[in-house]
């Protein structure tokens, strides 16, 4: 694929969206303050809601966020350094939660447009609803949308402009975007049919270049979502020599000190709309002389609703409500899933699952998105259909194989592979695969192939060459025996009910439920209470 084939267009096409090439301004000659908020992986969550945190080697909760509220933390934000302010967001924005479901990312469109963000990228869940309907949604935002490796299959043109460049206070600032090249992989097959993604190498120092030589950019940022383990790898990569941050994306981390790599500084601001970034640079001819970075929590309590965007969420949302408010049941102990190993909604949703299809293991995706259920102590929480949305965003039906005992060993030493790998590259975006029925020890810090400690099947040892019976979620475009990545499975069948019908049976039978976490996935060799996987750093997420 072209690496600038359409650079010169595209700054034509956008040169409105940077200050002329003037000379440098006479502001530059003294020092200028600017202003980054960032925002990430909202997933489609647009109210307030329960957060998790880890504080005191404990799990305690907080209501945040709601996109309103966001609205007035930017302004407020803003009026500190109104010529000096620039906000953007990460990606993941149109998936994730009833809304975005039902009405395939549209109601975003009308809400995005009152958040005064200069631009936005797109993430790898951009493309759940097609190609077709991604273009019509991020072009609807009237902001512009921008990615350096998305490209019309058809023809090899990009999707959308490569950079964004604004000039603020006589301080140029660049930003390179990049989405993850392995969506194809990560996501259903089907969900980006028509897309073709090229690696960030292609092109990463033809830009960086561009930028820097030709656009004479002051300030240059890569915007990316690709995960943590990718984008500090890639920080320490030479050619960003001359790239002053990037701004992460992808694995809902809540980055409040940014890490230092050999070249560069990387963030992430969390998710769900719960936290903005703000990164404050002191400027001086042409060059940082001081940086500030702050992780905002979103407390509605200290910044209360925008009325205007309030009434746009209120409007977009209004179709849904009647439908994503019912109650399928409830739940005596907290619903979460940010631990790397094991969470009480995951065990839910394969229980579950495993409850409904008779199999010996049921299987699901390590999902990092979902916010929390929270419960007060002796009471229980409802569980409804807009959580559901959440927990699953995706409602596909249920598909059923065999695979030996071998077979399952080789694909779980794959799957911890993506979550471990000492090659940063080498990692996927989510953390370990969850299942019911199975009990799994293992060594996170060994070799692929050497991970696996133990596996227990129904109560008994693994047997390698017995068949063993699976069930999983149907994924669109992938062959018909696979089940979650594992190939040539047997006897496979998709059932004639989805993940959703499970789970509102299950809940309609059980009435409340109480998950906790039961050790059915151990890791020999970290911690009990695992919320992010970053070696070589000090980095904790809490």
């Amino acid at each position: 694929m072209q690496t600038i084939k359409y650079l010169g267009l595209i700054a034509l096409l956008f040169g409105t969206l940077s200050a002329c090439k003037d000379a440098k301004t006479s502001a530059q000659d003294t020092e200028q303050t600017i202003t980054i908020l960032q925002t990430a992986d909202i997933h489609g969550q647009l109210f307030p809601h329960d957060e998790l945190f880890w504080e005191n080697e404990q799990i305690t909760f907080r209501k945040l966020g709601g996109l309103a509220h966001v609205k007035t933390l930017f302004e407020e934000e803003r009026s500190k350094n109104p010529e000096g302010t620039l906000i953007l967001d990460g990606g993941d924005m149109i998936q994730g939660s009833a809304v975005a479901a039902l009405s395939n990312g549209k109601a975003f469109a009308p809400i995005i447009k009152t958040m005064g963000y200069d631009f936005l990228i797109p993430g790898n869940w951009e493309v759940v609803y097609g190609k077709k309907t991604m273009m019509d949604v991020l072009t609807q935002y009237d902001t512009p949308v921008i990615s350096a490796n998305m490209y019309h299959e058809a023809n090899g043109e990009s999707l959308f402009p490569q950079y964004f460049v604004k000039e603020l206070k006589g301080v140029k600032l660049g930003f390179i975007s990049y989405n993850d090249p392995e969506i194809p992989v990560r996501q259903n097959p089907s969900f980006s049919k028509g897309i073709h993604f090229d690696p960030i190498e292609e092109n990463l120092e033809a830009l960086i270049n561009e930028l820097k030589d030709n656009q004479g950019v002051d300030i240059l940022f890569v915007v990316t979502h690709i995960g943590i383990s990718k984008q500090y790898n890639l920080a320490n990569n030479p050619a960003l020599e001359h790239v002053d941050y990037v701004l992460g994306n992808d694995t809902h981390e809540r980055i409040r000190k940014p890490l230092e790599t050999e070249y560069t500084k990387v963030t992430e601001p969390g998710a769900f709309a719960s936290f903005v970034g703000k990164l404050t640079l002191t400027v001086k001819d042409g060059k940082i002389v001081n940086d500030n970075y702050d992780l905002l929590e979103v407390d509605p309590e200290k910044y209360p609703a925008d009325e205007k965007v309030a009434e746009v969420i209120e409007k977009e949302t209004a179709p849904y409500k009647e439908e994503i408010d019912q109650v399928l049941g409830y739940t005596s102990t907290p619903l979460y899933r940010y631990f790397v190993v094991e969470n009480p909604m995951d065990d839910f949703i394969t229980d579950a699952a495993r409850w409904k299809t008779g199999v010996d293991i049921s299987i699901s995706n390590g999902f990092r998105f979902s916010t929390p259920i929270s419960v007060e102590e002796g009471g229980k929480s409802p569980i409804t259909k807009a959580d559901l949305w959440s927990m699953l965003p995706v409602n596909e039906k249920v598909k059923i194989g065999k695979a030996t005992g071998k077979q399952i060993k080789n694909w779980l030493e794959k799957e911890l592979n993506n979550v471990f790998a000492v090659d940063p590259t080498e990692r996927f975006g989510g953390w370990l695969v969850r299942f019911s029925g199975m009990e799994l020890t293992f060594y996170a810090n060994k070799p692929m192939g050497e991970r696996v400690a133990s596996i227990m099947i129904g109560g008994k040892p693994m047997v390698e060459d017995q068949l063993y019976s699976m069930s999983a979620c149907r994924r669109e475009g992938e062959p018909l025996p696979t089940l979650c990545r594992m190939p040539n499975t047997v006897e496979t069948e998709v059932m004639d009910y989805t993940i959703h019908d499970v789970i509102e049976e299950y809940l309609k039978e059980k009435g409340t439920i109480a998950p906790t976490l039961d050790g059915r996935a151990k890791a020999l060799d970290l911690g009990p209470n695992v919320l992010s996987q970053l070696p070589g750093t000090d980095y904790q997420f809490h």
